[in-house]
C-alpha cells in the first residue's frame, strides 16, 4: 500500500502537468464573450481627448485590438490589421498597451496606422478591465456593444477567415 499512493499521486502530477502543457493559451474562454463591451473610459492617443468605448459601437462591426510597440507579435500581425484596416463596414479600434506615446507613435510612423481611433492605456488599467494578459488581444464587438469573438495572439489570414470573417458574414445576412 505504502508504494501505490507515491505512485497515484505522480500519475496525478503526470496528467496535470501534460494537461497544462498541452493547452493553447489562445483558445482560452473568455468570460466576457457574449457580454457587452465593459464600459472603459480612457484618452485618444493623439489628442488627450476623453474617450468612452461603449460609445463607439453604434454605427458598424468593430475590432477591437490591444497592441504595443513592444510586442513582437504585435509586429508580427500588424500587416493583417493594415489589411484588415481596407474593409469599410468594419471599424478598427486599437488600445495602446502599456507603452510610451513616443514609441507608440514612432510604431505608427513606421508601420502605418490602420486604426480609426487608439486609446491610450500607459499603465495597464484599461487591459486589467478587459482581462487582458498578453498582447495582441483583439476583440469583435457588433453595433449593439456585445463582444462576438475574442483572439489571443497574432492574427494571420487563416485566423480571420476561420474566426472573424463568419461573424462579419453572418451580421450582412
Amino acid at each position: 500500500m505504502k508504494k501505490i499512493i507515491p505512485l497515484i499521486l505522480f500519475l496525478v502530477i503526470a496528467v496535470f502537468l501534460f494537461l497544462s502543457l498541452n493547452s493553447n493559451p489562445s483558445k482560452l474562454p473568455s468570460p466576457l464573450l457574449g457580454k457587452t463591451f465593459p464600459s472603459i473610459e480612457g484618452k485618444d492617443f493623439y489628442t488627450d481627448e476623453p474617450v468612452k468605448a461603449t460609445e463607439l459601437f453604434a454605427d458598424k462591426m468593430t475590432l477591437v485590438n490591444v497592441w504595443a510597440s513592444w510586442c513582437t507579435t504585435c509586429r508580427k500581425e500588424h500587416e493583417m490589421i493594415m489589411s484588415i484596416a481596407k474593409n469599410t463596414e468594419l471599424q478598427l479600434i486599437g488600445i495602446n498597451y502599456k507603452d510610451t506615446r513616443i514609441d507608440g507613435e514612432k510604431y505608427l510612423e513606421v508601420m502605418g496606422n490602420p486604426f480609426d481611433l487608439i486609446i491610450f492605456d500607459p499603465n495597464g488599467n484599461i487591459g486589467m478591465d478587459l482581462g487582458v494578459y498578453a498582447t495582441p488581444e483583439t476583440f469583435l464587438v457588433n453595433q449593439d456593444g456585445l463582444i462576438l469573438y475574442k483572439h489571443i495572439g497574432e492574427i494571420n489570414s487563416r485566423v480571420w477567415e476561420d474566426n472573424f470573417a463568419i461573424h462579419l458574414n453572418k451580421s450582412e445576412s
